[in-house]
């Protein structure tokens, strides 16, 4: 009676491991007889668009979390460009006497257009010193950059304006992420005043040349340049057109030709900044 029992135990064991190893072996071989009797031109099907959710959902994964939302545009120049009587104009439309900027200003912009954006407008001091701190700090949230340009002593600072460029187009951050940036040849009230068409021509000549002086330094330091960003296109004499963003040169007056009691001559700009 005691063997009875034991060989009634290890016949259930034994049933018991075999339920265990094989509990979905009925499911999977109707299946695959299932799939014998498909049409192989269905299996293709059913495969690809399986691949197509798939890569669907991991594309649609990595951009809705690795999207930055840039909604700032930023106003830089040199000291005495016209920054903070610009930022005042966008703003107010108001004239309003400025002083050097040592700290940054911002306040919401909404564009002239049907959709009514709203940007973030921001106002970087322009002294040498102040700028990296403050680039640094905001250029990841760029939209858009409006680099401003005093227009009437331009052929003066082309070098010092070049240079400030150049540092912001070779930025990896810039780079990749590719905000507008709009070149705002101001002060064209001023009889002196060079053209939008000419700075851009003069700009694209200095920065190449800087591009090769500054790449002949990297190299004699280390004997390579890995590592930078290069400017434009290699082997190419530099233009605004060979950067990944996109890049326009216009004319505009924050004091405007009537003067402080006129209005400001904007409207390219304020156009330029409601295709954002």
């Amino acid at each position: 009676m005691e063997a009875d029992s034991i060989r009634e135990s290890g016949t259930m064991e034994e049933k018991t491991d075999v339920e265990i190893e094989n509990p979905f072996e009925p499911y999977i071989e109707s299946l695959r007889q299932e799939l014998e009797n498909q049409d192989p031109i269905f299996i293709i099907g059913l495969i690809v668009a399986l691949a197509v959710v798939v890569i669907t959902f991991v594309f649609l994964k990595y951009f809705l979390t690795s999207k930055t939302v840039r909604s700032a545009v930023l106003l830089v120049g040199l000291c005495e460009s016209g920054k903070t009587l610009l930022f005042s104009r966008l703003l107010s439309g108001k004239f309003k006497r400025t002083q050097t900027s040592i700290t940054d200003s911002s306040a919401p912009y909404k564009t002239k257009n049907d959709k009514s954006s709203t940007w973030t407008l921001i106002d970087l001091p322009g002294h040498d010193s102040l700028r990296p701190q403050y680039m640094e700090k905001f250029k990841s949230a760029a939209r858009a950059i409006v680099f401003v340009v005093d227009s009437a002593i331009f052929q003066k600072e082309v070098r010092d304006v070049a240079e400030f460029l150049y540092f912001l187009l070779t930025d990896t951050v810039i780079s990749r992420n590719a905000p507008t940036l709009l070149v705002a040849c101001n002060k064209q009230d001023i009889t002196m005043a060079k053209s939008a068409k000419l700075i851009q021509q003069q700009l694209e000549k200095e920065l190449n040349t800087l591009r090769v002086t500054r790449s002949a330094a990297l190299s004699s330091q280390d004997g390579s340049v890995g590592g930078t960003m290069h400017l434009g296109k290699k082997g190419k004499d530099f233009e605004f057109s060979q950067l990944p963003m996109k890049v326009e040169f216009l004319e505009c007056s924050a004091r405007g030709s009537k003067g402080e009691d006129g209005g400001a001559d904007i409207e390219s700009l304020e156009k330029s900044l409601a295709k954002l």
